[in-house]
């Protein structure tokens, strides 16, 4: 009893899933039915179209056919003029005529009884529609005839010729069209809709795979890929986009993981020298040279200190809030106070024009051409030179030291997070290895750019080239 109740609920539940998957919200029903509903308007309305051709090519045929008729009688008028009976239509025997006097008597008629009745139809002067009579109704007509009229002489004697058949064409297009409406239409539109069904279901199978395979993809595992179907459509397309984009997700989170784990190196680090000198003086306190361990403490909370600042600028960068704030700035003043910065064995040349100035954020702008110095003093043997001129597309500053320079493969990836040539001389510096991907990331948002290249007696040359907002402070330069 129990299993045939499991068996009796479950049917509901797969009836609900097969609604559910076929309902008026998937987009398989919807093209379905705007695809039945568009082909049921086309076809009515062609077949209404049809309909109204062929009842028009219908009453022109029986009206071909009563003038014919007519045309007969007029041509013949020898013989029905004695016996006042008219010949049979040649066309269809079933049709029926009547010849008036003009005062409306009749002169002669077919079938023979029409002869010896009075007039079915009249026709006014100067008019072509006959008017149907009483005496029409009384001979039992149909209401539904077709009829004709026309004004003749016959024999030197003005006379009015009537014909008259029945709408049989018209009843045969009456009836082959409602077959078409009855039985077609529906039959067509489930034909057609079952094909679309098909057709939208078979072009959707690719999307319902995509969907599946994204649903599987989580943040721990980004490297599955949805399959392509290997068409050049948009489904084809679409799946090559979405590859795409996981693909730059897939880098831009083990970029992410690898910031994290550099980072907390970076900062543990500090945190460790720290830790190491103060338990070593703990462990012999009489004997530890204080001054000493709290200098070398100060030292390694600096670059505790400076890691975090430039940590801070990265995540500025990530979020756009770079260069939010935006003010004229006198270039020629901030590249001297940079050049008037002490490097030991290092001297700085400066050539810049006063009033050199650009638009931009200051406190960005310093940070950035400070690192781009503190990287070339920091491999300069002896000299540093800094030039600065206005340019058609801008301000080019460039910043040459002679030191042993930077491979030409390397020139792009050393503005990477945490990239460090010499990973020893860099450690022994302090450095995390994040100034020049900071100078990037505030050149960027300035709409600026950063170029590496040989300076001309060797070494490494940035080449800073500042947008179109540059001018002249006091005027133009001399």
């Amino acid at each position: 009893m129990t299993a045939g109740a499991d068996r009796v609920s479950a049917q509901p539940s797969v009836w609900r899933r097969l609604v559910r998957r076929a309902g008026p919200g998937t987009v398989r029903a919807r093209v379905t039915a705007v695809a039945g509903l568009a082909l049921t308007a086309a076809v009515v309305l062609g077949l209404v179209v049809m309909y109204r051709l062929q009842l028009n090519s219908a009453d022109s045929t029986i009206q071909g056919q009563l003038r014919t008729y007519a045309t007969q009688i007029e041509q013949s008028a020898a013989s029905w003029h004695r016996t006042r009976m008219l010949p049979p239509s040649v066309l269809d025997p079933t049709d029926q005529a009547q010849v008036l006097a003009p005062d409306g008597t009749v002169l002669a008629g077919y079938p023979r009884n029409l002869a010896h009745q009075s007039a079915l139809y009249t026709l006014a002067p100067g008019s072509a529609t006959p008017v149907r009579q009483p005496a029409a109704d009384r001979a039992g007509l149909p209401s539904d005839l077709s009829d004709y009229g026309e004004h003749a002489t016959v024999g030197g004697q003005p006379v009015t010729i009537i014909t008259i058949t029945s709408t049989y064409l018209r009843s045969q297009v009456d009836q082959t069209f409602a077959r078409l409406l009855i039985i077609g239409v529906p039959f067509l539109l489930v034909l057609a809709c079952g094909t679309v069904w098909l057709v939208v279901g078979r072009a959707l199978r690719p999307v319902e795979q995509i969907r599946g395979a994204v649903t599987a993809i989580t943040s721990a595992d980004l490297s599955l890929r949805v399959p392509e179907p290997g068409t050049d459509d948009e489904i084809g397309r679409l799946a090559r986009t979405m590859n795409d984009m996981l693909a730059r997700l897939e880098d831009a989170a083990a970029r992410q993981r690898r910031f994290v784990a550099d980072a907390s190196h970076e900062l543990r680090s500090p945190l460790t020298a720290i830790r190491t000198g103060l338990e070593v003086g703990l462990s012999h306190p009489d004997r530890a040279p204080w001054p000493e361990i709290a200098r070398r403490a100060v030292r390694q909370s600096q670059r505790l200190e400076q890691l975090i600042a430039e940590l801070l600028v990265l995540a500025k960068a990530d979020a756009h809030q770079l260069a939010a704030r935006r003010q004229p700035v006198d270039l020629a003043a901030l590249l001297a106070d940079l050049a008037a910065t002490p490097a030991p064995g290092v001297s700085i040349g400066l050539s810049v024009a006063p009033g050199t100035a650009t638009t931009g954020n200051p406190e960005d702008l310093s940070r950035m051409f400070r690192n781009l110095l503190d990287n070339a003093t920091r491999y300069a043997r002896h000299r540093v030179l800094i030039n600065a001129a206005a340019r058609p597309e801008g301000i080019v500053v460039e910043i040459a030291d002679d030191g042993p320079g930077i491979p030409a493969e390397e020139r792009e990836r050393v503005f990477g997070r945490f990239v460090r040539l010499d990973a020893s001389r860099e450690q022994a510096s302090g450095s995390a290895g994040l100034g020049l991907a900071i100078a990037r990331e505030i050149a960027t948002a300035h709409g600026a750019t950063i170029v590496l290249t040989e300076a001309p007696g060797g070494g490494t040359r940035a080449v800073v080239t500042v947008g179109s907002t540059a001018r002249f402070l006091n005027g133009p330069a001399r």
